[in-house]
């Protein structure tokens, strides 16, 4: 064969790969508008529900004020529902707390969940938690919920491992952007904290996912924003406040560090209770008593932030408010009841916002308007400590308040939370959760032999850049079967230099993907000084 022959060949199959890959990034967004269409019904009939139980629970508060009949009855309503969510718990372990470390568990090849099962759990278990007041949010069952319509699109079309684990972000992605609204911070909260991989195939796809399920949200919730804190918020934050952005940034990292303690140590309390129906018996009793004296510190809390951000509430208020809510908060996740911390985590940065100016307000100075950005910043602030995705933190926020005139002060005090976070040691909330849940030993663990592949990026400054492929040392039963540089194949061999910005496939069996995602991200994502 002639050495002209051959260098055809190659160009040939250089060729086909190129036009696979652009056929697969095509088919992947037609897949993400499918999947985003179908999480963005579910999700959106789940807000709608929340919506309707919440206004109904609130109704019934107010008749069993006047009428005693109702208060008994109430009781046994409390009752009946802590023995349904206790049932679908032991019946469906994965529909339990957040969601969002099941989700991660799922792309890190840890967890292999029943899609359907866990859809119908966590939408009715869902319900019944934050119907009956418990201090979770929507937001995590969102994920999890969009994820797993991700995985059955995935299934019921026969798709490969590798491709379901993108139509998962893509489900994940819709999951957010139906139940606040945000397609953008749906995308990036993808991108930043699930898959952790900005190949322009996950990007596309993603945001077609996000931009469906949005749309379908829209038309049913209408184009205004979640938050509605005014209009003043538009005309941005003076310079001269940025210096209280920054002593702001450092008490929310301080505060997110003890709230992921809090949580730790709440589980921890409650991981002693045996069956799920004793965990769920202290946080119903304390719905019941805050029922009589302090209804508004029930469910998620959302009113609260709109009424911190008008500064209707005084200082004494705030406190109260911020003390029970953070308690009662911790308490409803350590049960495991099916509910996220994502909203109670924005309504505890919201009255530390307000609290903060508030208290500051006689010292320095400030206009009264000025409660309105802290409130926003506190939001910002907390979740970046929290969750350590200060993008995913600021651009959530400037959706969920329908302006982006505070970019500055947004990213600032995101940027300095995290960084007091990172130095006070604390560790992101997601992964101390899926870490908990992994060691817990309740998760289903995937079974099949499936071979699966793998994609991932050297990044500039990582371990293996300017190093020889050999050095990788990947689990036994994996290979590196291919790796595109600059649009072009290169045959991977043992003494094959990586450059930044290769990106690699690797063939391994499913059993041990979650093994080789931690080796890629060791030595090819994190950054090497």
């Amino acid at each position: 064969m002639s050495k002209k022959t051959v260098r055809r060949r190659r160009k040939n199959f250089t060729q086909e790969t190129l036009t696979k890959d652009e056929r697969f990034k095509y088919k992947l967004i037609a897949e993400g508008l499918g999947v985003g269409v179908c999480a963005g019904l579910v999700v959106s009939l789940f807000r709608y529900a929340l919506s309707k139980v919440e206004y109904a629970r609130n109704l019934y508060i107010e008749i069993a004020e006047q009428k005693l009949i109702f208060a008994i009855l109430g009781v046994f309503l409390l009752i009946f529902l802590a023995l349904c969510i206790a049932a679908i718990i032991r019946k469906e372990p994965m529909s339990c707390g957040s969601g969002i470390p099941q989700v991660k568990g799922e792309l890190k090849g840890e967890v292999n969940a029943n899609w359907l099962q866990v859809v119908i759990a966590k939408f009715l278990g869902g319900i019944m938690a934050l119907g009956a007041g418990l201090s979770l949010g929507r937001e995590g069952p969102s994920i999890q919920l969009g994820a797993m319509v991700g995985k059955g699109f995935s299934r019921l079309n026969n798709r490969l491992r590798t491709e379901e684990k993108l139509l998962i972000t893509c489900g994940s992605s819709a999951g957010l952007a139906a139940a606040f609204g945000a397609p953008v911070a749906g995308v990036v909260f993808a991108l930043e904290e699930l898959h952790r991989n900005f190949s322009q195939e996950v990007l596309l796809s993603t945001m077609a996912a996000a931009i469906a399920a949005d749309s379908i949200g829209t038309y049913i919730f209408g184009l205004e924003p979640v938050f509605d804190l005014g209009t003043s918020v538009h005309a941005g934050l003076p310079l001269g406040r940025m210096w209280m952005v920054i002593i702001l940034g450092v008490v929310m990292g301080a505060f997110g560090v003890f709230y992921n303690k809090t949580i730790e140590f709440a589980q921890d309390m409650f991981g002693k209770l045996k069956t799920p129906e004793q965990k769920l018996a202290i946080p119903f009793a304390v719905i019941l008593l805050l029922a009589i004296v302090l209804p508004e510190a029930l469910g998620s809390g959302h009113e609260l932030i709109e009424d911190a951000g008008e500064g209707i509430l005084s200082l004494k208020v705030l406190l109260m408010f911020l003390v029970v809510k953070y308690i009662f908060s911790a308490m409803s996740f350590g049960t495991g009841a099916p509910g996220g911390i994502f909203l109670p985590l924005l309504v505890l940065g919201a009255l530390t916002g307000g609290l903060f100016t508030t208290f500051l307000s006689p010292i320095v100075g400030y206009e009264e308007n000025y409660i309105q950005y802290f409130v926003i910043l506190g939001m910002t602030g907390y979740f970046s400590a929290i969750v350590r995705a200060p993008i995913t933190g600021v651009i959530l926020l400037s959706e969920m308040t329908g302006t982006f005139s505070n970019l500055l002060p947004l990213s600032t005090v995101a940027l300095v939370a995290y960084m007091t976070a990172d130095v006070l040691g604390g560790e992101p909330i997601y992964d101390q959760l899926m870490d908990r849940m992994l060691a817990g030993g309740k998760v289903r663990k995937p079974k099949r032999t499936n071979k699966v592949l793998i994609e991932g990026e050297v990044y500039f400054g990582a371990f293996m850049e300017g190093k020889p492929l050999s050095e990788i040392d990947l689990p036994t039963g994996c290979l590196v079967v291919s790796i595109q540089r600059d649009n072009k194949e290169i045959v991977p061999g043992g003494d094959t230099v990586l450059e930044a910005g290769d990106k690699l496939t690797f063939l391994c069996n499913e059993v041990i993907a979650g093994d080789v995602q931690k080796e890629i991200d060791n030595k090819c994502k994190k950054i090497s000084l």
